[in-house]
């Protein structure tokens, strides 16, 4: 049996009508910019998130980059960020002429360890931004503890936890600001490209919604400053929209997966199952574990040649990435090194059958007791 990493085709054919009927909708309202279905998916998802305003942009990593922005980071300023994470996390620093500072992340979580947040600030920091990854939030009690006492502003990169919780609330509500990516593959997916900015902060959305709109405010053809044409469209809003109101039973169904792996792995040596922190709620964008022993490309070869997807998000940390050459070549970290060797995504998508997941296991069992 043939067992995909993800199959987007399944939701599609569950919420079919649905979908189908509101991107009609929009085609014959001739409305494809900015109108009403953007407007009422940026209310529905600041109410979701617990975020007083959401502003829809055209991506996760333009969220970002304007957020940082909003906060006034610049030319000659530091953010700290974890360097275990996709690329556009640090590429927007770099981008704004700022300086990444990378720092180590906790073992069971794979998210930025706030102790070493502490250890990272200098007079130059200007913004910390944690990365809720894989949908488990990470320890923001913690980081913003370390915001109120520096008074560094905090942006979420939340684009792979939409719907993750914790003590200290909801993803994208509990910082300065969140970041939210509607990749076709994240939990909430578009049919193509978009993003989103949360924030409780009158300020950032008038800054937010002024730079996905090339810098204009009142006037569209008078530029304030040097935006970006970074707008949510309105098939985009009109499908993300149906999937929001499906969004917590298919993280559900995500959770119940990773209940299913946990228990088969909890049994076999030399795995270790994805973690979840008491009180929180993770949403498994990805369900991710360690293969210890050098044995993790052993595991991943002989799922592939069983027709497993399986996948290793992140194999080069991001301290490590060509694109720095040398500047990061004698930074120590450990845990995030660690992670690049053993870390190993499984199928966990929604819609994945327990015939299915039983063949995951069976396959991992099956290396794991040579």
């Amino acid at each position: 049996m043939s067992v995909p990493l993800l199959d987007l085709k399944r939701q599609y054919k569950q919420i079919k009508d649905e979908i189908e009927r509101e991107v009609l909708a929009v085609l014959e309202s001739g409305y494809y910019i900015l109108g009403p279905n953007v407007k009422a998916f940026e209310a529905e998802s600041a109410e979701y998130t617990g975020a007083k305003f959401a502003i829809g942009l055209n991506s996760g990593t333009d969220a970002l980059r304007i957020a940082l922005r909003a906060f006034g980071v610049g030319p000659g300023d530091e953010v700290i960020t974890s360097a275990f994470s996709y690329f556009a996390t640090c590429e927007v620093i770099d981008d704004i002429g700022a300086r990444v500072v990378f720092a180590d992340i906790e073992p069971k979580t794979f998210n930025i360890d706030p102790a070493d947040i502490l250890r990272k600030i200098t007079s130059k920091t200007k913004a910390i931004l944690p990365v809720h990854l894989f949908g488990q939030l990470c320890d923001m009690d913690s980081i913003i503890a370390i915001s109120r006492e520096t008074g560094i502003p905090v942006l979420e990169d939340a684009c792979q936890a939409v719907g993750a919780s914790g003590p200290a609330g909801k993803a994208g509500s509990i910082g300065t600001a969140g970041a939210f990516s509607f990749f076709p593959s994240k939990n909430l997916g578009a049919a193509g490209d978009g993003g989103l900015l949360t924030t409780n902060s009158e300020e950032i959305r008038d800054f937010a919604t002024s730079m996905r709109m090339h810098g204009t405010k009142s006037d569209r053809y008078r530029h304030e400053l040097f935006g970006y044409n970074s707008r949510l469209d309105e098939i985009q809003a009109a499908v993300l929209r149906v999937k929001l109101r499906h969004l917590d039973s298919f993280n559900d169904l995500r959770r119940a997966n990773a209940d299913r792996y946990r228990e088969a792995f909890d049994k076999i040596e030399g795995i270790e199952p994805a973690f979840e922190e008491n009180g929180y709620r993770h949403t498994y964008h990805q369900y991710t574990v360690r293969i210890a022993d050098g044995r993790r490309d052993e595991v991943q070869k002989h799922l592939q040649e069983k027709g497993v997807g399986c996948a290793v998000y992140y194999m080069v940390p991001l301290h490590r990435q060509p694109v720095y050459g040398e500047l990061y070549s004698g930074l120590n970290l450990v845990e995030s090194d660690r992670a690049a060797r053993e870390v190993l995504s499984l199928p966990i998508f929604p819609e994945l059958t327990e015939t299915e997941q039983s063949e995951v296991i069976s396959a991992i069992a099956e290396v794991l007791a040579k």
